[in-house]
């Protein structure tokens, strides 16, 4: 299976997805709700809908994973008929716009998401910001990269010197009191805090170097398939709150540049609140 070639046209469908975000920004993007605060837009589709085009138009046999639109089957007719698709256990995870209640309000904090797995495993991973024009990317056993250029995490090892990042969930009222005992343990540990509204952005600077740790609970595998590729490719722990290894099936995350990961773990875990 040629990994570079999968890479390029999950690159190629992201930058199409972000000239649709693009066409959008200062316009009505069409906002609707599919919960109390959990928002989609026009964007949102037309991005899914040009980023999976662009996919399938290479790679037919392959199936897709797409937040708007859901799971889409592989075409078996498509394999068996042409067995260099191997498609057989391929599958794409696709976010066409994380962070879309930065967006609706004009923030340019958000993302593209685009995961290739093979057989239950992340593959390769792509994150681009269509307004900084940063993309990061990762195959796994090759590095990460932010544009072209390899990067790494932070090499911090004091918690009280680190920069931490985090997400709320929409269940907001569910969770509170853990999620605001979470919050103040780590406050009153760390140099700081921040809230992007992007998980998949939040990996992606856990693996550049500019945050430390980040966690977040009740997400999808379309936020967290490609960031975790990126971050791990970057030398970051990535497990749940339990220490276990992360799978994108989990609902809850850790990422650390790995030397402040324990110290994390018992932050979250509630153990020195």
């Amino acid at each position: 299976m040629d990994l570079d070639y999968i890479k390029r046209t999950g690159i190629a469908a992201a930058f199409n997805g972000g000239r649709v975000l693009r066409s959008y920004v200062g316009k009505d993007p069409g906002v609707r709700k599919k919960g109390a605060i959990d928002l989609v837009t026009r964007a949102d589709t037309d991005s899914e809908k040009v980023i999976i085009e662009t996919i399938l138009e290479r790679f037919p046999g392959h199936a897709v994973l797409a937040e708007e639109s859901g799971l889409r089957q592989a075409n078996r007719e498509t394999v068996q008929a042409d067995s260099r698709q191997n498609g057989d256990g391929c599958r794409w995870i696709i976010d066409p716009l994380d962070g879309t209640t930065n967006f609706a309000h004009g923030l340019g904090i958000f993302s593209i998401s685009i995961a290739f797995e093979r057989d239950g495993e992340i593959m390769i991973g792509i994150v681009l910001n269509p307004i900084s024009g940063e993309l990061f990317s990762a195959v796994a056993g090759e590095g990460a990269f932010l544009n072209d250029r390899p990067i790494s995490v932070s090499a911090e090892t004091r918690l009280s010197d680190s920069l931490l990042a985090t997400g709320f969930p929409y269940n907001l009222p569910e969770v509170m009191p853990e999620l605001q005992a979470r919050l103040k343990a780590c406050m009153l540990r760390a140099q700081g805090i921040r809230r992007l509204g992007s998980a998949a952005l939040d990996l992606c600077y856990l693996a550049c170097g500019r945050f430390e740790g980040f966690w977040e609970q009740n997400l999808h595998p379309w936020d967290t398939a490609a960031g975790v590729c990126i971050a791990r490719e970057a030398g970051a722990v990535v497990t749940d709150f339990s220490n276990r290894q992360f799978t994108i099936d989990k609902k809850e995350i850790l990422a650390t540049n790995s030397r402040i990961h324990s110290e994390m773990l018992d932050l979250i875990t509630l153990k020195e609140a």
